[in-house]
């Protein structure tokens, strides 16, 4: 049997963190352009880090030799936990599932920092979110596909399938949650803009958000909560 719990995994970079605008200060930090979202967004992830044609000569030289990716990502790290913001909206949006009883929430990331558990927690701490209030915050390398671990999830929740959510940024994030019997949540402001999603990967356009606020409304909409949670009524 099935608790009667929902189930929410969000994903972190590109969902509910504004990760391009992190990378984009750790470049400029090092002397480097990543160039602009729309063309980020349509790069194949090989392509991702090092720009298009434009910037790619540049970067190139920054990025090859001794210790310099080393520095790249040390760089980013200290973006991430000083500087780097959750999108608006979704900031709510996490205490919001939070506070419900029944909804099981947390992040499933392969965020590519130094100590990405720690760099997340400081992250998430500045937005008034602390560890504990997620139920599970997991760092999975960047070869590993999620499938498998929002399996496990749903099954240490003891989650129905019907009742279970994922929300993501690639159409890699899409196809873990299809294929575990979630339902998944995209969205197109992220690392995949929505011509890559539903044109290249064709994923149905009714299932992707275009913005974090669109993400927001979707999720609480789908969970049947209210924006804010219900006030206990006052009593003499």
């Amino acid at each position: 049997m099935f608790s009667n719990d929902r189930l929410v995994i969000l994903d972190a970079d590109g969902t509910t963190i504004d990760a391009f605008r992190a990378i984009e200060k750790a470049f400029t930090h090092l002397g480097m352009d990543i160039g602009p979202l729309a063309r980020f967004q349509k790069r194949r992830n090989l392509f991702k880090y090092i720009g298009g044609f434009k910037e790619m000569p540049q970067n190139l030289r920054r990025q090859i030799g001794p210790g310099r990716r080393t520095k790249l990502i040390a760089t980013l790290t200290e973006v991430y936990r000083e500087e780097a913001c959750m999108f608006d909206g979704i900031e709510a949006l996490v205490h919001r599932l939070t506070a419900a009883d029944d909804v099981r929430v947390g992040i499933v990331t392969r965020n590519i920092t130094n100590d990405p558990l720690v760099t997340l927690t400081k992250l998430f701490d500045r937005h008034g979110i602390e560890p504990e209030r997620l139920d599970f915050l997991v760092h999975l390398p960047l070869s590993e596909n999620k499938l498998g671990y929002f399996r496990q999830t749903r099954e240490r929740f003891n989650i129905n399938p019907a009742r279970a959510f994922a929300c993501g940024d690639e159409a890699k994030d899409f196809r873990a949650a299809i294929n575990s019997g979630m339902h998944p949540f995209m969205v197109s402001y992220g690392f995949e803009d929505f011509d890559r999603l539903h044109g290249k990967h064709e994923i149905p356009a009714e299932v992707i958000s275009r913005s974090p606020d669109e993400l927001a409304w979707r999720v609480l909409h789908a969970l049947q909560l209210d924006p804010e949670p219900a006030l206990s009524p006052v009593t003499d």
